[in-house]
């Protein structure tokens, strides 16, 4: 939320995970209030069910909170205001380029464009590693005004072997665009990029420079979210989150940073 408190969360098996950041001073002390309940689908059954699950990204608009399911490439949308994470969720309608995404490289990062900027009422959903003719990472703009333009579909220029994980849009209309790799002699790397929102149109190529990078010798690990709030003083701060792939030997992460310009 606006003052990095309350959070809504995914889990890759399809699960809901909401609560409240709690702090002493501007440092985390813990989550409170804390539950866990499963996402429904159109028929109020858990999309498990189906044998949908795999989601990987979310992005809220009012009381409404879009989740992306990178296997199946499909994208829900949820009314909160029906139920919280009670709500059944209704299938968003894609480009059919974004149903033919590579397997496990699928939609892995989605974002709502808010009112006063000219994308205003796009989600805009860029894939992990699903990529062109030309090697760039494939992103589509859906709905909004972009709607009917060569499905909306726009790259991402890939670099040093980085794939999506998530963005983030700021106030200021600057994108954020977290990143990872991973190879057994090279371990995990992360890094955050920063892209103008308005350089993102359909058929373009988007890229800017990297404004964070960091590695195992860093304290991190398999860095999956990112969001952002600004505090009282108007710094804003990013907070990051981890998945831990179910696994003995990575963790789950909530760190946060001050952004300085």
């Amino acid at each position: 939320d606006a003052k990095g408190e309350r959070f809504i969360a995914i889990s890759d098996k399809g699960g809901w995970f909401t609560g409240r950041i709690a702090y002493r001073g501007k440092e985390m002390t813990g989550l409170e209030d804390v539950e866990a309940s499963p996402m429904l689908g159109p028929d109020g059954k858990p999309i498990t069910a189906r044998g949908w699950y795999d989601t990987e990204s979310i992005a809220l608009d009012g009381s409404l909170v879009y989740v992306g399911l990178e296997r199946v490439n499909q994208v829900l949308r949820f009314d909160f205001a029906k139920g919280f994470t009670r709500a059944p969720g209704e299938v968003v309608p894609l480009p059919p380029a974004a149903r033919k995404l590579p397997f496990n490289k699928g939609l892995e990062a989605l974002v709502m464009v808010p009112k006063g900027f000219t994308l205003a009422g796009t989600l805009i959903a860029i894939s992990e590693r699903g990529l062109d003719a030309g090697g760039n990472i494939i992103g589509f703009l859906i709905g909004g005004k972009t709607r009917g333009k060569s499905d909306g579909q726009f790259g991402v220029r890939r670099t040093e072997n980085f794939d999506i994980s998530d963005a983030v849009l700021l106030a200021s209309g600057d994108l954020f665009l977290l990143e990872r790799k991973f190879s057994l002699l090279g371990g995990v790397g992360i890094r955050i990029r920063r892209i103008p929102l308005t350089s993102v149109a359909p058929g373009a190529v988007i890229d800017g420079p990297a404004i964070f990078h960091a590695d195992l010798g860093n304290e991190i690990d398999n860095m999956e979210g990112i969001d952002a709030h600004v505090t009282e003083e108007g710094d804003t701060v990013l907070t990051l989150v981890s998945d831990d792939n179910f696994s003995m030997i990575q963790r789950n992460l909530l760190m946060q940073f001050t952004l300085v310009e």
